[in-house]
C-alpha cells in the first residue's frame, strides 16, 4: 500500500515535468516527426507556438484601436481604423488563401520526407504572392479615399483617414508575405519560427504606436497616420526576419535562388488549392465588410466605433483558437503524406475537443464581463453601450466558432479547399448577410440585427463543416 501511494504521488510531478519539457521543446523549435509517436504530444508541440503566434497577430487588431481611441477625435479615429481594417481584410484574405495552399503542399511533401520539393514549393509560393501583393498595393494606394467612401464612411472619416488607409495598403507586400511565409514554416512543422516572426512584428508595433501617435521624445506627433506607419514597420521587419531564416539558416526548409525558377507544375498545384481558399476567405471577409456597412448605415458613428472595438476583441480571442486549428491542418497534411489518414482524423478530433474547452471559457468571459472589456478602450458611454452589446451577443456563439475553425482548417490542410468554400458561401452570403439586413433594416433592429446574425451563421457553419469532415472524402485528396 505504501509503495502504491508513493507511486501515485510521484506520477503527478512526472506529468508536470513532461509537460514543461514539451512546452520548452515546442518553443525552441526542435525538429520533430509529427507522423509518428503520441498524437497528443504532436498537437501540443505544434499548437503552443501556433497559439502564441496568432495571439500576437491578434495584438495588431487591438493595439491601433487602443491608442487611437484615446485621441481627441476618438470616434473618427476608431471608425477610420475599423473601416480600413474591414477593407484590408481582403488583403489578409489573399495572404491567408495563399498560405493555405503553401501549408498543404509543404506539409504533404514533408510527410513524404521530400524536403527539397517542399522548399521548391515554398519558393514558388513566395514568387506568386509577391506579384499579387504589389498589384494590390498599387490599387489600394490609388483608390484609398474611394474605398472608404464606398464603405459608407462619413466625410470627416474620409478626410482624416485617407493617409492611414494609403499607408496600410502600401504595406500589402509585408502583410501577404508575413502570412505566406509563416504558412510555409507551419507546413514544415516549424511552428516556433512562425511564432517568433509574429512576435517580433507585434512587439515593434506596440513600441512604435504610442511614440509615433503621440510624439514622445524625438518622434514626431503623427496622430492616426503614426499608427499606420508603426504597423507597416512592424510587419516589414517581421518579413525580413522570416527571410533571413528561410534563405540563410539551416532548417528543414531552406530556399536557394535556383528554386525561384518558374515551375509551372508547382504553381498550378498551388493555385488549385489556394484559389478556392482565397475565395473562401474572400467570402468571409466580404461578409464582415457588409456587416460593417449595415452597422454604419443603421447606426451612428458611435455605433460603428463600438462595433469595431467589439470586433477587435472577438478577433483577439479567435486567433489563438485559429492557431490551434492550424496545428490540425499541419497534422492532417503531414499524416496524409505519410499515408496515415486515421492518425490525421484522430488529430483533428482531439484538437476540436481542446478548442471547445478554450472557447467555452471565452464565452463566459464575453457574456459576464463585456462592459469591463470595452471600457478598457473607451470612456464614451454610447460607444461603450454598443460595444458591450455586440461583444455579448457575438460571444454566445464562440463554442461553435471553435468547432467550425478546426473542421475547416482540417479540410484545407488536406487540400480540400472547395468544400469549405461552398460552406462559406451558404453560411455567410445566404444566411448571415440576408439575416443581418432583414433584422437591421427591414425589422428596424438597427446594429443589433447585425450582431445577432453573426453567431447564427457561425453555428450553421460548424454543423455543416463537421458533417463533411465525418464523411471522410478529404482523405482521398491528392496534392
Amino acid at each position: 500500500m505504501k509503495s502504491i501511494i508513493i507511486f501515485q504521488m510521484s506520477s503527478k510531478p512526472n506529468k508536470i515535468t513532461t509537460l514543461f519539457r514539451l512546452i520548452k521543446q515546442s518553443l525552441k523549435g526542435e525538429e520533430h516527426d509529427y507522423t509518428q509517436g503520441n498524437v497528443k504530444t504532436a498537437i501540443l508541440l505544434l499548437s503552443i507556438p501556433m497559439i502564441l503566434e496568432l495571439s500576437l497577430e491578434s495584438v495588431f487588431a487591438v493595439v491601433d484601436i487602443y491608442f487611437v481611441g484615446h485621441l481627441p477625435n476618438a470616434d473618427v479615429a476608431v471608425a477610420t481604423v475599423g473601416l480600413t481594417e474591414a477593407v484590408i481584410s481582403l488583403v489578409y484574405t489573399l495572404g491567408i488563401g495563399l498560405s493555405v495552399g503553401a501549408t498543404a503542399i509543404v506539409a504533404r511533401r514533408v510527410g513524404e520526407k521530400d524536403f527539397t520539393e517542399a522548399s521548391k514549393s515554398g519558393a514558388q509560393a513566395i514568387t506568386v504572392s509577391l506579384l499579387v501583393a504589389i498589384l494590390v498595393a498599387i490599387l489600394g494606394v490609388a483608390f484609398a479615399s474611394d474605398i472608404l467612401a464606398l464603405m459608407g464612411a462619413k466625410p470627416e472619416v474620409i478626410k482624416e483617414g485617407t493617409s492611414f488607409a494609403q499607408i496600410i495598403f502600401a504595406s500589402s507586400p509585408a502583410i501577404i508575405l508575413l502570412f505566406l511565409i509563416n504558412g510555409i514554416f507551419r507546413g514544415a512543422g516549424d511552428a516556433a519560427m512562425a511564432m517568433r516572426s509574429l512576435w517580433l512584428a507585434s512587439i515593434i508595433n506596440i513600441i512604435l504606436c504610442p511614440l509615433l501617435i503621440y510624439g514622445y521624445g524625438p518622434f514626431p506627433e503623427l496622430g492616426l497616420t503614426g499608427a499606420a506607419i508603426a504597423t507597416a514597420i512592424g510587419r516589414t521587419i517581421g518579413v525580413l526576419y522570416q527571410c533571413y531564416h528561410l534563405f540563410l539558416k539551416s532548417r528543414s526548409i531552406k530556399i536557394y535562388k535556383t528554386y525561384f525558377k518558374p515551375n509551372l507544375e508547382i504553381v498550378k498545384s498551388l493555385l488549385t488549392i489556394s484559389t478556392p481558399a482565397m475565395l473562401q476567405f474572400f467570402i468571409q471577409s466580404g461578409s464582415w465588410i457588409v456587416l460593417t456597412y449595415i452597422v454604419s448605415i443603421t447606426g451612428s458613428t458611435d455605433a460603428s466605433a463600438g462595433y469595431q472595438i467589439a470586433i477587435r476583441n472577438v478577433v483577439f480571442f479567435i486567433l489563438p483558437a485559429w492557431g490551434l486549428s492550424n496545428a490540425a491542418a499541419t497534422l492532417v497534411g503531414q499524416n496524409l503524406g505519410a499515408k496515415q489518414p486515421e492518425r490525421a482524423q484522430q488529430s483533428v478530433l482531439l484538437t476540436t475537443k481542446y478548442n471547445i474547452i478554450f472557447m467555452s471559457f471565452v464565452t463566459l468571459l464575453f457574456v459576464c464581463f463585456s462592459e469591463l472589456i470595452i471600457s478598457f478602450y473607451t470612456e464614451d458611454k454610447v460607444i461603450l453601450a454598443y460595444g458591450s452589446q455586440a461583444l455579448r451577443i457575438i460571444g454566445l456563439g464562440y463554442v461553435f466558432y471553435g468547432i467550425g475553425m478546426v473542421m475547416i482548417q482540417a479540410l484545407n490542410g488536406a487540400g480540400d479547399t472547395k468544400t469549405p468554400t461552398w460552406i462559406n458561401i451558404i453560411c455567410f452570403w445566404m444566411i448571415q448577410i440576408p439575416l443581418a439586413w432583414f433584422l437591421a433594416v427591414y425589422l428596424n433592429f438597427g446594429p443589433l440585427g447585425a450582431f445577432i446574425a453573426i453567431p447564427s451563421a457561425e453555428t450553421v457553419l460548424a454543423l455543416l463543416a463537421f458533417y463533411y469532415f465525418k464523411k471522410g472524402k478529404w482523405k482521398t485528396i491528392q496534392v
